[in-house]
């Protein structure tokens, strides 16, 4: 007997996108669709009945929606849930990332139909993810509307560190907002990013993450000086690195698997800052950061790594913690307070 399929549930009230991700879905053997729900209340109904492995879920839609779906769901029937958007840069995007505090795993352009021609892409991409996502343990996620602790202030003391480095992917978008959204607003070093997400979302993250954080966040451009209490992430598409005085925004290399590409990131900062870096590797898929951050720890700065129980994919943070690449294992509402006892005296 073959491998069992993984069987997803549909969660859409397009039937155009229904029939869409149907057919995409279904190009692949290894997957099949068992369900399609139009609403969030029948989302719930179905995630109860069908049992899926992964469910994929739009968020605007009739009657209840697809957030109020997604925190039920992880509330009472935990599931994989692969957050598909219609858009990546409408007023309504920042409503698919507070799915991901509620317990959905990854957010996704919803594929377009007056846009056959990127199809093919658009297809792998689904398709990769719902495998990769369809095998991630989730639990009993209930976060409501809890207040989010006050940031805490720092004094006026020159940093003992000069710039933080975090790389990220499958599952950053939350573990990011449980580190940045720690710091203060007065935060004395900037802060560079690298996120694994789809084409286009990197914008609707951090307006997100802005709005949500004391510390501001932005795309890093090509020459921005990097300012204490910033964050800057990089560009989709391309790499970042620091030269020492600003960041550069470089095309990726032939063959490179992860863009951007955080062992490009953490090997410039090495390099730069030396034993003022403090390096952090978040949840994530493969070994992008690791390297990287063993780089950052040989030139004396310092490490963390995000712990197995808070991480939504401990692949990355485990890669760099077995490489020896980090000083400190913790969970990620705890890397904040970490990082703030680094960067004064």
């Amino acid at each position: 007997m073959g491998a069992a399929k993984i069987r997803v549930l549909i969660v859409e009230d397009s039937v155009v996108a229904i029939e869409m991700l149907r057919q995409i879905l279904t190009s692949d053997p290894a997957i099949e669709v068992v369900g399609v729900a139009s609403n969030g209340a029948d989302a719930i109904a179905a995630a109860q009945q069908l049992h899926p492995d992964l469910i994929t879920m739009d968020i605007h839609m009739p009657g209840m929606d697809g957030l109020e779906a997604t925190e039920q769901i992880m509330a009472y029937n935990p599931t994989p849930i692969l957050v598909v958007s219609s858009s990546v840069y409408a007023e309504g995007m920042g409503r698919a990332f507070d799915a991901l505090t509620l317990g959905a795993l990854d957010v996704i352009k919803k594929p377009e139909p007056r846009k056959w021609e990127d199809l093919g892409d658009i297809a792998r991409d689904i398709i990769s993810r719902v495998k990769i996502l369809a095998n991630v343990h989730v639990v009993t996620h209930i976060r409501g509307r809890r207040g989010r602790p006050a940031p805490a202030t720092i004094a006026d003391v020159p940093p003992r560190r000069s710039m933080i480095a975090i790389a990220s992917s499958t599952g950053g978008p939350s573990a990011l907002l449980d580190v940045l959204g720690r710091l203060p607003k007065e935060l004395p070093v900037p802060v560079v990013v690298v996120q694994h997400i789809a084409d286009g979302f990197v914008p609707g993250l951090v307006n997100w993450l802005d709005a949500a954080c004391s510390v501001k966040c932005v795309v890093g451009g090509d020459g921005d000086v990097p300012e204490p209490g910033v964050v800057y992430f990089a560009p989709t598409g391309s790499n970042m690195v620091f030269d020492g005085r600003a960041l550069r925004v470089v095309e990726p290399t032939d063959g490179q698997l992860y863009i951007p590409n955080a062992d490009v990131l953490f090997e410039s900062v090495a390099a730069n800052v030396r034993s003022g870096a403090i390096g952090v590797v978040l949840t994530g898929m493969g070994a992008d950061g690791a390297s990287g951050l063993s780089r950052i720890r040989a030139a004396g700065g310092a490490t963390i790594a995000q712990d197995e129980g808070s991480s939504t994919v401990f692949g990355m943070p485990k890669v760099a913690i077995d490489l020896g690449a980090a000083e400190q294992v913790l969970p990620a509402t705890a890397i904040a307070g970490a990082i703030e006892r680094l960067v004064v005296r």
